[in-house]
């Protein structure tokens, strides 16, 4: 890909203090990658192609942009940003650049798919398809990874996007597509709580007895990878003093680093309570699809969104990296 051309000085990691040290470390790791292909979906507004050109002059990311051109070459017009060294696929609106990004991966063309500025449905009706779409046999999740003041490591919470009210089944999918970030994202052990309001099983209280289900299930080899605990609280999840307080006796207790929620509700409470009362910034990833999507909003900072690119960068190499293995 020819270098973009932007009329101000060139983005680099540097070009303003970073907020959280635990984005600028995965935004350096995904840097040594090599640049991702990523099918960018109907970028016609200048958060959405802005965060696109900051990420492709990081070397995160090699674009292409699929939208309708006049309101793209527009867009760049009014960022000052030369972009005719990216490839533009045009298409007359939001549904035809999200048919045409499916394409764009079942070509092999491209390594992810990119939300523009269109709505998060728009961008998953052609990947869910049934016929002709992204699916696997896993169910799709979203995981926010979100860089925590005061907390020492990332933490993915999932889901808070996706699946509304997950079945077992759903959340035995939720639980291995976050282990295998996780995985990515270089955490060694992976620890998962699944979290609910108490810390014992509670056959009134649903999420403890999929909690107690979802461990065993790990014991069992269903789930693989990390160690698994639950049902656990939020604070004896992630506060060790509280772990201690309440005697749980637990590798996972006070230091996860995936905190599976009963549902949706709970997951986005949960990560825009720590957005907005804790300062975090939380990057936002669907997987369980062929190609890992990444999902931005325009209420996200600068940060946010290279740090979401990052994220994909790197569950992609990781994913490229299993499928290299000899089978044993």
């Amino acid at each position: 890909m020819a270098n973009t051309a932007i009329e101000q000085p060139p983005v680099t990691a540097a070009a303003e203090p970073l907020r959280h040290e635990k984005y600028d470390r995965l935004i350096a790791r995904a840097r040594a990658q090599p640049p991702l292909q990523v099918a960018v979906v109907h970028p016609c507004d200048e958060s959405a192609l802005g965060a696109v050109l900051e990420a492709a002059a990081l070397g995160l990311v090699e674009p292409v942009l699929l939208g309708p051109r006049a309101r793209i070459v527009a867009v760049a017009a009014a960022l000052k940003a030369d972009i005719a060294g990216l490839r533009v696929i045009d298409t007359p609106h939001s549904h035809a650049a999200g048919e045409q990004a499916v394409a764009q991966v079942q070509a092999g063309e491209a390594e992810a798919l990119m939300k523009g500025s269109l709505h998060t449905d728009e961008l998953m009706a052609p990947v869910v398809r049934r016929a002709g779409g992204l699916r696997t046999a896993r169910r799709l999740s979203h995981c926010f990874v979100m860089d925590v003041p005061g907390h020492a490591t990332p933490l993915i919470i999932t889901d808070a996007a996706i699946n509304i009210a997950p079945s077992l089944d759903e959340k035995r999918d939720i639980v291995q597509n976050a282990i295998e970030l996780a995985e990515a994202l270089g955490l060694r052990p992976i620890r998962v709580a699944i979290v609910s309001a108490m810390e014992t099983v509670n056959p009134k209280v649903p999420s403890t007895l999929d909690a107690a289900a979802l461990c065993k299930m790990a014991d069992r080899g269903q789930i693989t990878g990390a160690l698994l605990d639950g049902p656990l609280a939020l604070d004896n999840a992630i506060d060790l003093g509280a772990a201690r307080i309440k005697n749980i006796q637990s590798p996972v207790a006070g230091r996860a680093d995936v905190l599976v929620v009963p549902d949706l509700e709970a997951g986005n409470v949960l990560a825009k309570s720590l957005t907005f009362l804790a300062g975090a910034d939380a990057a936002g990833i669907v997987l369980g699809a062929r190609v890992p999507i990444i999902l931005t909003s325009r209420a996200d900072s600068r940060l946010t969104r290279l740090a979401s690119c990052a994220i994909a960068s790197l569950y992609a190499a990781s994913r490229r990296a299993a499928r290299a293995l000899p089978d044993v």
